[in-house]
């Protein structure tokens, strides 16, 4: 990171902000399903003075009502996921960064002028909801013969809204600069030497002659301090199974309720969410711990046994974000037809699907597996003598 030396010198540089992959692929996520949806609520709204079927209008009702639900618990889910995300990404930047900062510290430039630069992590939020926008517009003329596939509406067209632009695009972009600045203000406000001092790696004591009941006790507190010592992370994890555990199944279930194309986006937003959350958690608990991974080398730990304690304590909170994840898409699904949908005709009754829900979980635990195969193999190739030089 450079050091501002002058006033065209940026304490954090836009490289930086272009790290934050992903609050860019969650935004992304969040204004695609938020645009489509609110636009055909907006749009909607236009032909309702040309309903008078009662049959008809409650059709109209239902779709007002869907269009509503979907945009306000999806985007509403993903805005909070993406505030958290954030603020432990200027968490993570600023403990990665101290030497640096304290020393800005040092020569004099105060708190909120390193914490103005931060509102350049917005940018990460301004590039998803502008690919997010633009992808739903393109989708939208195929989202809109969708959702009136059988002509029960009259024509609904497409308009743009200038509202919804700023709503969606100006108004989060904004948002999120100033939630960095003000966090990376809060953040900043410790003593220099507190910035200067190097412990972001847990201090871990290692005996050389340890029994083996005494490794088995060690391994076991090392996993606990990992999860205690990275809460935000265990969020991370437990939202990644969640996502993937809800929208597989969900999506199984749109091409009987809605269509295939929803039942196609549904899947494809939830392992994108799911596998982007957790390669962004592991990651960081694998770089928080290449100091702890050498050191636990040097005194014979075992491939398995490092990622055993490192990685080993999230698995069981994966399996509870899965069942969380179960349990809420069924609930959600059952509300859209029993309230929403109560008074179309034909709509079929929900049932829990045991079979869906097996190969979802089948299919989770192969990835994750996978996923944790592929960071057991980067644990092993992490090299002693490079960290020891450090």
């Amino acid at each position: 990171m450079p050091l501002r030396l002058d006033g065209d010198d940026m304490i954090v540089g836009i490289k930086d902000a272009t790290k934050l992959i992903g609050i860019t692929i969650i935004a992304c996520c969040a204004v695609l399903v938020c645009t489509m949806f609110l636009n055909f609520y907006l749009d909607i709204l236009n032909i309702k003075d040309q309903i008078i079927s009662p049959p008809v209008m409650a059709f109209y009702d239902a779709q007002v009502s869907t269009a509503f639900v979907v945009s306000s618990v999806s985007g509403g889910c993903l805005l909070m996921t993406s505030i958290v995300m954030l603020l432990f990404y200027i968490k993570h930047y600023i403990n990665t960064h101290k030497k640096e900062l304290g020393i800005l510290k040092v020569i004099g430039y105060s708190n909120l002028t390193i914490a103005k630069d931060f509102w350049v992590f917005g940018l990460s939020v301004l590039i998803g909801t502008l690919i997010g926008y633009a992808g739903g517009h393109l989708l939208m003329p195929l989202f809109y013969g969708i959702q009136n596939e059988d002509k029960v509406l009259p024509e609904i067209a497409i308009h743009f809204h200038p509202g919804l632009f700023f709503c969606l695009i100006i108004i989060p972009s904004v948002f999120f600069a100033i939630i960095s600045i003000f966090y990376s203000y809060r953040q900043l406000k410790k003593p220099v030497m507190t910035l200067m001092k190097d412990n972001d790696q847990q201090n871990v004591h290692i005996s050389k002659h340890s029994q083996k009941n005494k490794n088995h006790s060690f391994l076991d507190e090392l996993k606990s301090a990992t999860l205690k010592s990275r809460k935000t992370l265990v969020f991370f994890i437990v939202f990644a199974s969640f996502c993937f555990s809800s929208m597989t199944q969900m999506s199984a279930r749109m091409p009987e309720l809605s269509s295939f194309m929803m039942g196609a986006m549904i899947l494809l937003i939830g392992i994108t969410l799911a596998c982007t959350t957790l390669f962004l958690a592991i990651t960081t608990v694998i770089n928080g711990n290449t100091k702890t991974i050498a050191m636990m080398r040097v005194f014979g730990y075992s491939q398995k046994q490092c990622c055993h304690a490192l990685l080993g304590g999230y698995r069981p909170l994966t399996y509870i974000g899965f069942i969380i994840g179960t349990f809420y898409q069924y609930a959600l699904i059952k509300i859209m037809v029993n309230i929403v949908f109560k008074d179309i005709v034909g709509v079929p009754e929900v049932h829990f699907d045991f079979i869906s829900m097996i190969i979802s979980f089948i299919a989770f635990v192969i990835i994750y597996e996978l996923i944790m195969y592929v960071y057991a193999e980067k644990i092993n190739k992490i090299s002693i003598k490079e960290i020891m030089i450090e």
